[in-house]
């Protein structure tokens, strides 16, 4: 005999929503309500964690992609019609989310993630779940994750198999710690070719399976709710699933003492200014206030300030984000050449462009910035753009 509780069809209509989670003694539907989730891709991974967030009831999800629905993503994506082929994915994935659990507040972010994605979205966090398929982009999420002191949930599939890790890289292993002699050297590879097209930077896909993404992003999901809830996880481990032998396994990964990415931001003075209209002078300005006069700004990205074309010996000025110039811009108009980059990280005030805002220069929207003076430092969040990156999810339900 069972001893499951059976209900009455009258009392399985009065039951709520999330009654059957809440049987769970430890279950806590208030906290899942307020948390605040930020989901970076929205392929195969990225539709099963959404999916899920969904049905259990997280209220508030930042969604971040780049991409368009193409129609190979109709095998793979969850949340994806036909119909939706050439919109992007972000848009599409968030709608559709609230689908599923009306109450639940969206905001897609469509962009790169490297270059175009502030650090203030990861400070308003409470955690970030990956669903990507490059090495570039989990190494700036890291970063980003470890600045702010946050945990990320990393997920990979190829063919039938798949890794669902947790990192917490403030105080643990983190992503960085991870990668072999084999991955930097195809991160390097791909950062030599500083100006590429899409096309180039979509050679090579990998090859998945929908199963084998529910399977994962259940897996992260799962890790999600059990750090929400203040549960212990698999905090620097990685749960290793093989599909062709239908075989999983967990691997604990080692802190390297000089992996460069486990510095949290401190102290950050939170700024009501935007990037648009704060000028890089007034920044610098507030710097050697704070600091000294000979501190400086260190950005963190890759900026440009120019194109130089060595045949020609011509020299293009060129304010941007690296990330925001194709291979073609980086082509010389008169020769056809390809241009070096001119990349600075460094600004000390002799620039020319101290009257250009931030958001000229390539800094995206509710960054977070240093000031150093030696070893001194201090970091600056542009609070004012938090608003228009949020969009519905600067409001929440008070506690």
């Amino acid at each position: 005999m069972s001893d499951v509780l059976k209900l009455t069809d009258a009392e399985a209509k009065q039951e709520g929503r999330f009654a059957r989670l809440e049987l769970i003694e430890w279950w806590d539907q208030q906290r899942l309500s307020e948390a605040r989730v930020v989901v970076i891709g929205a392929g195969a991974l990225g539709n099963e964690l959404l999916k899920n967030l969904a049905l259990l009831g997280v209220g508030n999800v930042f969604v971040a992609d780049l991409d368009l629905i193409e129609n190979s993503n109709l095998s793979r994506s969850v949340l994806y019609r036909a119909a939706d082929c050439g919109r992007k994915k972000a848009e599409v994935a968030a709608g559709r989310a609230r689908d599923i659990y009306p109450e639940m507040k969206t905001q897609p972010f469509c962009g790169n993630v490297v270059y175009d994605l502030g650090l203030g979205i990861y400070r308003w966090a409470d955690l970030i779940l990956g669903g990507l398929d490059n090495r570039e982009a989990r190494v700036a999420i890291n970063r980003a994750a470890a600045r702010a002191g946050r945990i990320w949930i990393d997920g990979a599939i190829e063919r039938l198999d798949g890794v669902a890790r947790v990192f917490d890289p403030a105080v643990g292993p983190c992503y960085e710690c991870t990668m072999s002699d084999i991955d930097w050297k195809m991160l390097e590879a791909r950062r030599s070719c500083a100006l590429l097209t899409r096309d180039e930077m979509e050679r090579g896909k990998v090859p998945t399976t929908p199963t084998t993404a529910s399977i994962v992003a259940g897996i992260q999901i799962q890790e999600a709710i059990k750090f929400l809830h203040g549960l212990p996880t698999l905090s620097g481990q990685g749960f290793v699933f093989d599909g062709l032998h239908h075989q999983s396994y967990t691997v604990t990964y080692s802190r390297l003492a000089d992996c460069p990415s486990h510095e949290i931001d401190e102290p950050v003075v939170s700024l009501p200014w935007r990037t648009d209209t704060t000028t890089v002078g007034q920044l610098l300005d507030r710097v050697r206030s704070d600091l000294g006069p000979e501190s400086v700004i260190e950005v963190n990205n890759d900026l440009l300030a120019g194109l130089t074309c060595e045949k020609c010996g011509v020299t293009e000025p060129l304010l941007a984000s690296l990330g925001k110039v194709s291979e073609s811009q980086g082509r010389c108009a008169a020769c056809g050449e390809h241009r070096t980059p001119q990349i600075y990280h460094t600004i000390d005030g002799t620039e020319s462009f101290l009257n250009r805002t931030l958001s000229d220069i390539g800094v995206p929207p509710w960054d977070v910035i240093a000031g150093r003076r030696g070893l001194k430092q201090h970091f600056y969040e542009f609070s004012g753009d938090a608003l228009g990156v949020l969009g519905p999810l600067s409001t929440r339900p008070e506690s």
